[in-house]
């Protein structure tokens, strides 16, 4: 469930909240109210029900339910959730209409009536917002279950490319004549590729060592094919083991580098930075236009799996000189 308040959920808040202040302050006209407490208590108990909803979506619900699912603490928490702004609620009342401590002869029974209270406040719009949540994210996950099926047949067309077969039997033919070994090398990191793309083919995600052996693969390949148009440099800077990605996310992410940046006077130069908890690609953009189709196809795929296979999120930097896209790593491993 998503835990953040959206434009429509403040607006569904503003709605109930306006009619419960106009519905009260009839209640009020006809009870004879000063003005002080129209003044106090109307926004003090829209506050207060706002902090009541807002402690229960982004806190309680997601932290207790959604993901560990200890009732008997969420239930506990929040009947002294209720209970305290309840009670806040109520004194703020007395206050407002002139009264005092001295009316309150037994302070359990005035607990419960807090209690009571803030169900009453809070229990029709915060039913409205789960419910809503709720509907929201089953129709993303059904939406995020759908690209996925799109991306796993995208994936395997990928895979079986003609074109990209069409260009390394060129390049092996080429070799052949020209540097045998060189030849048998190639012939050897292309059965390595499609050897891992059949293997991978049902995985969602990889062990990132592993990744990184086909990004290595795939690399020689660019570098054999266009020589020196294309350097790559992979920086290591922790342990790769016990560490995933979505499967054939750097190789994704090269093959965007090759088809977008095309070199005129100085190679492109690509990073494959590896940390802790991201890997980011940076490449250098040439200053050749393109009129191939844009990345965003690529990268929207690649966000839409982190959102089916995590709650992180890829950053993307589009810089003049260079474009950035750091993708988190995903520790399965808790």
């Amino acid at each position: 469930m998503n835990t953040k308040l959206n434009k429509s959920d403040w607006i569904i808040l503003t709605i109930i909240f306006g009619v419960s202040i106009l519905l009260n302050a009839f209640d009020y006209y006809r009870e004879g109210n000063k003005l002080i407490e129209y003044l106090i208590d109307f926004p003090s108990t829209t506050i207060i029900s706002i902090v009541i909803i807002l402690a229960f979506i982004q806190i309680l619900v997601p932290k207790f339910l959604t993901k560990k699912k200890k009732y008997l603490t969420f239930f506990v928490l929040a009947v002294l959730l209720l209970t305290v702004f309840g009670t806040l609620d109520k004194l703020i009342g007395r206050f407002s209409a002139g009264k005092g401590l001295d009316g309150i002869n037994n302070i359990l029974l005035y607990l419960q009536s807090g209690l009571y209270n803030a169900t009453d406040m809070v229990g029709f719009p915060l039913g409205i917002l789960l419910l809503k949540k709720f509907y929201e994210g089953q129709s993303k996950f059904l939406e995020i279950e759908k690209q996925q099926k799109e991306n796993e047949l995208k994936l395997l067309r990928s895979q079986i490319d003609p074109h990209f077969l069409f260009n390394n039997l060129n390049t092996l033919d080429s070799l052949i004549d020209s540097d045998t070994e060189k030849a048998k090398e190639y012939i050897n990191r292309l059965s390595l590729i499609y050897r891992y793309l059949i293997k991978t083919k049902d995985a969602e995600v990889m062990e990132l060592a592993d990744e990184i052996q086909l990004a290595e693969n795939y690399i020689f390949l660019i570098q054999t094919r266009f020589g020196n148009d294309y350097y790559f440099e992979i920086e290591q800077k922790t342990v790769v083991t016990n560490k995933f990605i979505p499967t054939g996310a750097i190789q994704t992410l090269l093959e965007n580098v090759v088809k977008h940046n095309k070199p005129k006077t100085t190679p492109i130069k690509t990073s494959i930075l590896i940390e802790e908890n991201t890997l980011t690609v940076i490449n250098a953009k040439s200053s050749l236009k393109n009129n191939k189709e844009s990345f965003g196809t690529g990268l929207k795929n690649l966000k839409t799996r982190y959102q089916f296979l995590s709650d992180q999120e890829i950053s993307v930097i589009n810089s003049e000189n260079e474009f950035k896209v750091s993708i988190p790593i995903i520790n399965l491993i808790e």
